[in-house]
């Protein structure tokens, strides 16, 4: 009598584990009847007919998956080395274990193809400076090869692009040289800034002869500065008058 009770105990403990699940807010339950899809379930308490309904559990929160670095040639001929990160979840749980054997590894793959795919259509210059636009084209062409998997893929990045080496000293040169171009062109400007200067200077003091005087006088005070060697002494202003009139004449004339 105590066996018979103590089996009938375990057939009902097994019984009972078959039929009782437990789904998590942030999962759902993909039930079979015999092999044939009857719906999705949960959260909370569900209820299995044992032995005769299964149910596959699926997680609906972000998945974040590494894209493998992938090496292409780019469309300007530059091999390149590109790693990515793929955010994406299930949206339609029937979808993600009906339609594909395993999404995730499914969805890496494609993720991988479609990077090598896109890398080989674009420049080197577009992978450097334009990363965002092709983040979001990533983005659209993975989503539309996932979406009959019931997948979305929220968010591509592109995490790193590794150059050649020759390609990285090529660049290098290439922007120290632009570097110097800007400076040559900022030095160019300066100086015709002030020669600029300069011409209107020599204009007011030509009008003027008293203020060339006194510049003539400010400058002495400048170079006779303490503890010099240099003796500095003024030469009256008329004496160089005879040669800066003819000058004074002729700007009169004009």
């Amino acid at each position: 009598m105590v066996i018979a009770i103590i089996v009938i105990v375990i057939v009902l403990l097994i019984v009972v584990s078959a039929a009782v699940r437990i789904v998590q807010e942030y999962e759902r339950g993909v039930v079979f009847r015999l092999g044939r899809y009857v719906g999705v379930r949960g959260p909370g308490f569900i209820l299995l007919i044992p032995f005769i309904e299964r149910m596959v559990k699926i997680d609906l929160r972000v998945i974040t998956m590494d894209v493998p670095s992938q090496e292409a040639i780019t469309k300007d001929n530059v091999t390149v080395k590109v790693n990515a990160v793929v955010y994406f979840r299930v949206v339609q749980p029937e979808d993600a274990v009906l339609k594909v054997l395993d999404f995730i590894r499914a969805t890496s793959l494609l993720a991988q193809t479609t990077m090598r795919n896109v890398l080989g259509q674009s420049d080197l210059d577009e992978l450097l400076s334009q990363r965002e636009s092709l983040n979001l084209k990533l983005q659209k062409i993975i989503d539309e090869g996932t979406n009959p998997w019931g997948i979305k893929v929220t968010l591509v990045e592109i995490k790193d692009v590794e150059l050649p080496e020759t390609m990285q000293r090529a660049m290098a040169a290439q922007a120290e040289a632009e570097r110097d171009r800007r400076a040559k062109i900022v030095h160019a400007d300066g100086e015709f800034q002030a020669s600029e200067r300069l011409s209107k200077a020599a204009e007011v003091l030509s009008a003027q002869p008293q203020a060339l005087q006194l510049r003539y006088l400010q400058t002495i005070t400048q170079i006779a500065t303490e503890r010099t060697t240099i003796v500095m002494f003024p030469l009256p202003i008329d004496l160089i008058k005879p040669f800066l009139q003819p000058h004074v004449d002729a700007q009169k004339k004009q």
